[in-house]
């Protein structure tokens, strides 16, 4: 089994920033990809950002120019640098791993874009 915990969360300004993050333990062996997903109350989850272990990037639309995903292969962690951050942003962030076409979750970590 692998374990995702993420964290970084929290209540931010319009305007500001955020860095999430996301340590992966367990039973880990080669993983393709990991990502950012949000689902906002009443909405489908949704993609933020991928990263394959061979540095393909992929962003959502509403991402693009103000997220950066990263990744320390060493550490197993990735990471989501939010800059920008718009009301329209504030949703529930969760980690996703892909390892051996198996998809992991993390618990999730909120995040509040709001005055």
């Amino acid at each position: 089994q692998v374990q995702l915990v993420e964290s970084g969360g929290g209540l931010v300004q319009p305007g500001g920033s955020l860095r999430l993050s996301c340590a992966a333990s367990g039973s880990i062996f080669r993983i393709n990809l990991m990502g950012w997903y949000r689902q906002a109350p009443g909405k489908q989850r949704e993609l933020v950002a991928t990263l394959t272990t061979g540095g393909i990037i992929d962003y959502a639309d509403s991402a693009k120019g103000r997220f950066t995903i990263s990744r320390d292969n060493v550490k197993n962690t990735a990471y989501l640098h939010m800059n920008s951050l718009k009301p329209e942003d504030t949703a529930v962030y969760y980690c996703n791993l892909n390892q051996r076409a198996v998809n992991y979750w993390g618990q999730g970590t909120q995040v509040t874009v709001s005055l």
